[in-house]
């Protein structure tokens, strides 16, 4: 049976890692339910919320706090998206961060669906951009409920750690920011070296791997595959050490990554093609 969606307001998985200084796991291989379909948004919508208590509970043993699901959202959903974004909506908004963001000062390759308060990184969300994804957005906040609510179950009795949940009792959540990231071989626009989302002040984040651009050239040119990518992060305990594990992962289109507040990760470098990924910061309320 599929999952009650969770309630959002509107206002606005994986393979065992090797276990070494520095892992990689590689987000490409299919699910083991071969009895998955591809219908909709979803890739295996009777099994995603199976597959997120699978990832949190394997995340759980290692004390990790972020999840990377292979193909969650559908690449063949996300093939009829992108046509329109990279031929005609997406317009990059260069913004200026103070004290920057992983030392780079201005940021110029992201365009914003979505702002915080106050027009924070900037003041003119694509509104059209927003509306094209919005189905996609809908999605996004399901499975960020669905996780957190695995993430943080009896993790902390304080109150500041409660939340509140709609009839189903999963958190109820908005979107605080959405941008799409364009990555491209160029100086300062090729990774988002090591930081935390929001500076560690929103509740989480996600991250929608999007397919390889084949529309504005062949995908022999924009093909990053073999030049660098995926996503780092720091988290967790290595047995018998003191300090956080690193772990890669080699994303691919549809691929998602739920991370939790003020978890360190990175967009990897690359160095030819183009990479896109959707990116939402998260405020759960209390």
């Amino acid at each position: 049976m599929a999952m009650a969606a969770p309630a959002v307001v509107a206002s606005t998985h994986l393979g065992t890692p090797v276990v070494d200084d520095k892992t990689t796991t590689s987000s490409t291989t299919n699910n083991d339910d071969t009895s998955c379909t591809s219908p909709g948004i979803i890739t295996c919508p009777n099994e995603i919320q199976k597959q997120i208590v699978k990832g949190v509970v394997r995340a759980k043993l290692s004390k990790r706090r972020h999840l990377v699901l292979p193909r969650a959202i559908s690449p063949d959903y996300l093939d009829t998206l992108m046509p329109d974004i990279v031929t005609n909506l997406f317009e990059p908004q260069p913004v200026t961060y103070n004290g920057g963001v992983a030392n780079i000062k201005q940021w110029k390759i992201s365009c914003y669906l979505e702002v915080m308060e106050g027009g924070v990184p900037c003041t003119n969300p694509h509104m059209a951009l927003q509306r094209h994804c919005s189905e996609l957005l809908e999605t996004c906040n399901m499975l960020f409920a669905s996780w957190y609510r695995q993430q943080h179950a009896c993790n902390d009795n304080r109150k500041s750690a409660k939340y509140k949940m709609d009839e189903n009792s999963y958190p109820i959540v908005s979107r605080l920011m959405t941008f799409i990231t364009r990555y491209n071989p160029a100086p300062e626009e090729n990774a988002l070296l090591k930081h935390v989302d929001g500076a560690g002040k929103v509740d989480g984040s996600l991250v929608v791997a999007l397919p390889i651009d084949r529309w504005t050239d062949s995908y022999g040119n924009n093909s990053f595959e073999g030049y660098g990518g995926g996503l780092t992060f720091w988290d967790g305990r290595m047995s018998g050490k003191n300090e956080p594990e690193e772990i890669l992962y080699d994303t691919r289109s549809g691929d998602v990554a739920f991370i939790d507040k003020a978890v360190w990760h990175q967009a990897n470098p690359i160095t030819k093609g183009t990479r896109w990924a959707l990116v939402i910061f998260y405020n759960v309320e209390r």
